[in-house]
C-alpha cells in the first residue's frame, strides 16, 4: 500500500498509547495560544489540577504538570525524592518496572528489585520480605507500576500498602498510573499512596506530551529535605500561583486545553461509568482471545484472569509465529493498529489496547481486523471469537 494514498474511513488505533483522541479534545486544542497574563490561562491550569485531584481521589495532594512524557514524570519523581546513593525498592512487573529501575540508577540512586514471574502481578510478599530485610531503613521509597503496559497486568496497590505497613517501614509509596488512570479505580488517599505519576496519552484521551505528578505532605517534606541538584523538575520551584513558575517557563497551552476538555468528558460520563465501560470492553477482548486460544497458537500472557488489565491485553504466540508480521498486515491491509512486545516480550506477544475514547463497535472492528490478519498469516485460531465478544456485549 502506498503510504501517501488516502484510506477511506479511519485507522483503528488499538495501541495502549497513544490512544484515540476525542473530537472535543481535538477541537479544544485548536484554539489560539493566550498571552501569559491572560486570566483564561490560569483558569485552564486550575481546571486541570482540580480535575486530576478529583480523578485521583485526593483532597490535598499538590499537582505538578510537565511538558514531558511518562519517562519525564519518572525523572521528576526520582530527582525530587531520591538523593544520589539513596535506595529505592522497585517491585518487579516486567519491562516498565525495570526501565524505571534503570532510570533511577542512571540518576545516582541505588535499586533493590524484587523478582518478577512472567504472567503474574507484583508479589506483595516479596515486597514485604525486602522491606523487612532493610533493617537500617535505607530504602526511601517503593516505586510500583500499577498497570504494566508491556504485560497487560494490573497489580494490587492496596496489598503493597499493607506490606509496607506490616513491617512498619517509613518508605514512601510511589505509583505509576500511566496506563491505569481513567480506566481502573484508583483512590490515592484511601490507598495510602504518597506520590502518583501519570501521562496524557492513554486513559486521559490526549495526545502525548503531558506528564504529571501528585505528591502528598509526606512526599513534599522529603522533597524539601532532598539535596539533589535540580531545577526544571523541582517541585519546590513549581509550587506557585504563577503559571510561568508552575511550568518553569511557558506552559504547554494547547495540551492543557486538551486535558481540560478530556477531564470534562470523563466527569460528564461519570468516573464509575468510565470504569464499567472499560471493564466491558476488556471482557469483550478477553472473550475473543479465550476462543482464539483454543487452536493452541495463541494465549493470554497474564496467567491470572483477575490481574489482566482493563487497559491492554498481551497475547502470546507460539514458536514460529511472527507477531510483527501480523501487526503489519493488520495495519496495512485492514487498518487496525495493534502493539508488539517490549523488552523481554519482544517477538513473543502482540498487544491489543482497549482504553481511552473507545466503544464496543471499535472493539468489534479491531477484533475482526486482527482475525482477518491471522487468516492472511495462516495463524491457527479458534472459531467463534467475534460471536463471543458480541454475546459478552449483549450481556453487558
Amino acid at each position: 500500500m502506498n503510504p501517501s494514498s488516502r484510506i477511506p474511513g479511519h485507522l483503528f488505533l488499538h495501541a495502549p498509547g497513544p490512544t484515540h483522541v476525542p473530537d472535543e479534545v481535538v477541537h479544544a486544542m485548536s484554539r489560539q495560544p493566550m498571552d501569559m497574563a491572560d486570566r483564561r490561562l490560569d483558569l485552564t491550569i486550575a481546571a486541570c489540577e482540580k480535575g486530576l485531584r478529583r480523578l485521583l481521589h485526593t483532597e490535598a495532594a499538590d499537582i505538578f504538570l510537565y511538558a514531558a512524557n511518562g519517562h519525564g514524570a519518572w525523572e521528576a519523581v526520582i530527582v525530587n525524592l531520591v538523593e544520589p546513593g539513596q535506595s529505592v525498592l522497585v517491585p518487579g512487573t516486567g519491562h516498565f518496572s525495570e526501565a524505571w529501575a534503570l532510570q533511577t540508577q542512571a540518576m545516582g540512586g541505588q535499586v533493590v528489585r524484587t523478582p518478577w514471574t512472567e504472567g503474574l502481578p507484583i508479589d506483595a510478599d516479596a515486597v514485604q520480605a525486602a522491606l523487612r530485610a532493610d533493617t537500617d531503613r535505607s530504602i526511601v521509597a517503593v516505586f510500583a507500576v500499577h498497570t504494566d503496559t508491556a504485560s497487560g497486568i494490573t497489580s494490587d496497590i492496596a496489598a503493597l500498602r499493607t506490606a509496607i505497613d506490616a513491617v512498619g517501614h517509613p518508605a514512601l509509596l510511589v505509583v505509576d498510573v500511566v496506563a491505569s488512570l481513567g480506566v481502573t479505580p484508583f483512590a490515592m488517599d484511601a490507598l495510602g499512596v504518597n506520590v502518583v505519576l501519570g501521562a496524557s496519552q492513554k486513559g486521559l484521551m490526549c495526545p502525548p506530551g503531558l506528564g504529571f505528578a501528585a505528591a502528598d505532605r509526606r512526599a513534599m517534606a522529603v522533597c524539601e529535605r532532598n539535596s539533589s541538584p535540580r531545577f526544571y523538575w523541582d517541585w519546590r520551584m513549581r509550587l506557585s500561583d504563577l503559571s510561568y513558575r508552575k511550568f518553569c517557563g511557558t506552559p504547554p497551552q494547547t495540551l492543557l486545553m486538551g486535558l481540560e476538555a478530556a477531564l470534562g468528558l470523563i466527569f460528564q460520563e461519570g468516573v464509575e461509568q468510565v470504569v464499567r465501560r472499560h471493564r466491558l470492553m476488556a471482557s469483550m477482548v478477553h472473550a475473543a482471545i479465550a476462543r482464539w486460544s483454543e487452536a493452541g497458537a495463541l494465549d493470554f500472557f497474564g496467567t491470572q484472569a483477575g490481574s489482566r488489565s482493563d487497559s491492554v491485553t498481551a497475547i502470546t504466540v507460539a514458536a514460529g509465529i511472527d507477531p510483527e508480521a501480523l501487526r503489519t498486515v493488520a495495519r496495512e491491509r485492514f487498518q487496525v493498529a495493534i502493539a508488539g512486545g517490549l523488552g523481554p516480550l519482544s517477538g513473543r506477544v502482540f498487544r491489543i489496547g482497549h482504553l481511552g475514547d473507545i466503544n464496543a463497535p471499535m472493539i468489534l472492528g479491531c477484533l475482526a481486523g486482527v482475525e482477518a490478519a491471522m487468516r492472511v498469516q495462516n495463524i491457527p485460531f479458534g472459531a467463534g471469537a467475534i460471536q463471543d465478544a458480541v454475546a459478552c456485549l449483549a450481556r453487558g
